[in-house]
């Protein structure tokens, strides 16, 4: 495993490197990772072009933020320009919180997948967001179900961390298992 000194989008280009050189070596047919604006998704394309990826890369975006007066980070020619280099992009709520977090903001507790937002991110926040967004993936059929992919995550912008794992549909997601970290931040301090 590698372990970077920082989090951030800094690692990006070494994450991607990772996960694709990764995902050749075991066959894995799908590659995911989050990408807001498309930024993300753009590297991640010319890298799999790069090292000669074959299999699919799926791009998750969150839904249309209230913020944004139902618009999306993604602008929809970008969204376009992504599907028309075969990138799968796909659009839903978080996984880890979506609903849980509206009646927790209401009501002023904490909830089941909250805590398991919370523990995932002891591993780092790149960890939650790559176990989030491959079960995004699934619910949407954009994967191929109980098949080990491989997916990132970030800490805001970029990625920072790549995992083996394989996901499992939001319904079953205590089933969902990471089999290998590729890499992440360390964030040891003395």
């Amino acid at each position: 495993m590698v372990v970077f000194e920082k989090t951030g989008k800094e690692n990006a280009e070494a994450v991607l490197r990772i996960a694709f050189a990764k995902a050749i070596e075991s066959g894995a047919p799908a590659v995911v990772l989050p990408s807001g604006t498309g930024e993300t998704a753009d590297a991640a394309w010319k890298m799999a072009q790069t090292l000669g990826y074959t299999g699919q890369i799926v791009v998750v975006r969150t839904v249309s933020k209230a913020a944004l007066s139902g618009g999306n980070k993604m602008p929809a020619e970008k969204k376009k320009e992504l599907e028309e280099k075969g990138i799968t992009v796909v659009s839903c709520a978080h996984a880890l919180s979506a609903g849980e977090r509206g009646i927790s903001g209401k009501f002023h507790g904490v909830y089941p997948l909250e805590l398991m937002a919370q523990t995932l991110r002891t591993f780092g926040q790149g960890t939650k967001v790559a176990f989030e967004c491959a079960v995004m993936a699934l619910d949407t059929d954009a994967i191929p179900y109980g098949v080990p992919i491989i997916s990132m995550g970030g800490s805001s912008y970029g990625v920072d961390t790549a995992v083996i794992m394989t996901p499992a549909y939001s319904a079953d997601i205590l089933d969902t298992k990471i089999h290998e970290m590729l890499c992440k931040p360390g964030l040891y301090k003395a």
